[in-house]
């Protein structure tokens, strides 16, 4: 029986995908939901599972691109599983041994160019022309008698930006995934159709320091996650959006819609690109919460697995470019969304602190918005409130009850 594989529906809206990688090579027995192939869509790589067990005939190549419910596959499930090397392979063997017994012609030498004393050499004219360019006689070529350098060969010589030293100048050329054209279309629809402006702050990032020195290890002991940062600044976020509802906003046509929810994208670099998966409802979760939310998106977008479900809708994004060692940035919004909080490196820098100066760990936060909603004083009233609950998280996002807010 002959069963014909179509390409599944990844999601909603999605009316075609790309074939990314065969996992597995024309004439193959495959088993059943073994991984064939894994496609991009615009939002998310998949992998493609056998359907059954049998010989698979490819109808699609790499980088086709094919509608959804289109035959990419078909399968031969009457088609008994090989034992040991196929005959394919065996025939291979043997091609190869052959070729290896056979003698080696004897290789032509190369023809060998003959120089003279004057190859590569200039006049005096010439000389003092290559001078002031600065260029050497040997990189330029001769038409003089023997290869000399005439004055006229240096007139018309022109200085390259960089002259080839015999090293690798070689390029390649590849076609971009489905989803990373996709990635590339919306950061430039945000850069065109938003009135994009970035304002900065900085974030002495000690108290935090010295609430995960204190309690990392019996968290991860109790919780199996650490207490990293990306805990305390979304639940900051979370704080300063509900102070600063315009910011959970977003435009649709000439209305414009604003969330009583945070549902909270965080930016990823997965290994099809940058993923941005969502955490639901960050206002109702704790520590604990947001640490394993993370930790669970982020896994599943490192092994591919993450679905178009998890990184639709979100309503603010996070971005974390610190972890690359970036010290500043201007985060490009992810649309539909308003704004965009841009994390960096934390660096120990000098700081004055009730007029002594201090070495204190000290990060760059930068908040890129959509001035067609959002103020500039709600702009930087909702970095400067995200500013004021990492610097005083006790108070703030833990009401004073670091055991409690932890669930220690």
């Amino acid at each position: 029986m002959i069963l014909e594989m179509k390409v599944p529906s990844p999601g909603e809206s999605i009316t075609e995908v790309e074939i990314a990688t065969w996992l597995v090579a024309d004439g193959d027995y495959v088993e059943k939901d073994q991984a064939i192939a894994e496609v991009d869509s615009d939002k998310a790589t998949l992998e493609l599972p056998a359907e059954a067990s049998g010989i698979i005939t490819l109808k699609a190549e790499e980088g086709d691109a094919v509608a959804v419910g289109e035959v990419v596959c078909l399968i031969d499930t009457s088609a008994e599983k090989p034992d040991g090397d196929s005959p394919a392979k065996e025939d291979q063997k043997e091609e190869t041994s052959s070729k290896e017994e056979t003698p080696k012609k004897e290789e032509s030498k190369p023809t060998v160019e003959t120089k003279t004393y004057a190859t590569g050499t200039a006049s005096p004219a010439a000389k003092k022309i290559l001078a002031e360019k600065n260029m050497e006689a040997s990189n330029v070529k001769g038409t003089g008698k023997d290869g000399r350098v005439t004055k006229d060969d240096a007139v018309k010589a022109t200085p390259s930006m960089g002259t080839p030293t015999g090293g690798n100048r070689g390029t390649s050329r590849s076609k971009m995934s489905m989803l990373r054209r996709k990635v590339a279309e919306r950061l430039v629809e945000a850069k065109n159709t938003t009135a994009m402006l970035t304002t900065f702050n900085e974030v002495d990032m000690s108290p935090i320091f010295a609430l995960r020195e204190e309690y990392k290890e019996t968290f991860k002991n109790k919780h199996g996650v650490s207490l990293g940062f990306m805990s305390f600044f979304t639940l900051a976020v979370v704080r300063a959006l509900k102070m600063y509802p315009a910011v959970n906003s977003m435009i649709d046509g000439q209305e414009m819609i604003s969330y009583d929810f945070c549902d909270i994208s965080i930016a990823v670099s997965g290994p099809k690109g940058l993923m941005v998966p969502v955490i639901r409802n960050a206002e109702n979760l704790s520590f604990r919460g947001v640490e394993s939310e993370v930790k669970r998106l982020a896994i599943r977008a490192r092994d591919g697995q993450i679905t178009v479900d998890e990184m639709t809708g979100g309503t603010f994004t996070i971005s974390n470019g610190g972890v690359f060692g970036s010290m500043l940035s201007t985060p490009i919004i992810n649309p539909p969304q308003s704004g965009i909080l841009g994390m960096h490196n934390i660096v120990e820098r000098p700081v004055a602190i009730d007029g002594h100066v201090e070495i204190r760990p000290i990060m760059y936060v930068a908040l890129s918005y959509d001035h067609r909603i959002i103020d500039g004083k709600e702009s930087v009233g909702f970095l400067v409130a995200v500013k004021e609950a990492l610097e005083n998280p006790t108070e703030l996002l833990m009401d004073n009850d670091v055991k409690r807010a932890l669930e220690l």
